[in-house]
């Protein structure tokens, strides 16, 4: 007689779900990622929103040698990006919580970032962020599907067009989508529609690469303050206001400084077919 089967257990992932200004982020030990082709797809799967946990990317997590972490950022649709200023603030925080850091370093594809606590409250934190030196280019016009627009290319170490308007179009994302598209952006772009609300204000609407539209964007409020800054249209600081919250900008000399909150939302494993 043989004896009963044991059922095999479900082979999980564990993840910590984490959101700045709606834009939201899984955040997982990178020793537990597949393999290098299969890495994109369980991305995809895991950010879905209906058949996984939801999410704009995946922040994956290594220990490094020379800051508290490094991170590989992979897009909701499987592709890869430098930096979201928002996903390394949402690292920052489960850091913070972890390790009970208030000054972390943390090494992304576009060099480290130094993430300062400014304030605490249960799963709610806030940090200012130094982002770095970033690059402005004069205004390039573009003609697409969508119309002609004149926007500003900006590189926060990843790139952004930022275009500056009256009004937000009720099709801006189908605009957005066109932009992304044009050959002068090989490697993609992020867009930003801007309205300069006053010289300390503005409002911003976000499309980023491999995501779509999104609640908020960290490099993305960087580059539209910094875009509004070289045209002198802001002076800084200024208050970046978006559908998912405001962050604040301020530059120092050359450097770029992003603050807004990040909160921890939960933990969870995800189950493996």
């Amino acid at each position: 007689m043989g004896g009963a089967r044991v059922k095999p257990a479900l082979r999980t992932i564990p993840f910590v779900k984490a959101s700045a200004c709606g834009n939201d982020f899984l955040l997982i030990d990178a020793a537990l990622a597949p393999t290098e082709s299969d890495i994109a797809a369980f991305t995809r799967r895991i950010c879905d929103r209906h058949n996984g946990v939801g999410a704009d990317g995946v922040e994956w997590m290594s220990a490094h040698f020379s800051a508290d972490v490094e991170l590989r950022l992979i897009n909701a649709d499987g592709s890869e990006a430098e930096i979201s200023g928002n996903g390394t603030r949402c690292v920052a925080a489960y850091v913070c919580a972890t390790q009970e850091k208030e000054r972390i370093s943390i090494l992304t594809g576009a060099g480290v970032k130094i993430c300062s606590l400014i304030s605490r409250r249960d799963s709610e934190y806030e940090f200012e962020t130094e982002m770095g030196n970033p690059s402005v280019a004069p205004e390039l016009p573009i003609s697409t599907h969508s119309g002609e627009f004149r926007g500003i290319p900006v590189s926060m170490g990843n790139p952004h067009y930022v275009v500056f308007v009256d009004e937000f179009t009720r099709n801006w994302q189908a605009q957005a989508a066109d932009i992304q598209s044009m050959s002068q952006f090989p490697k993609g772009v992020n867009v930003e529609f801007v309205r300069v609300e006053s010289k300390f204000d503005i409002r911003v609407r976000f499309f980023e690469r491999g995501a779509g539209e999104t609640s908020s964007s960290g490099t993305g409020s960087c580059a539209a303050a910094v875009a509004a800054m070289a045209i002198g249209r802001a002076g800084s600081p200024v208050k970046v206001h978006a559908a998912g919250g405001t962050q604040t900008v301020r530059r120092v000399g050359d450097n770029i400084f992003l603050r807004g909150p990040a909160r921890l939302v939960c933990r969870g494993e995800f189950f493996l077919s």
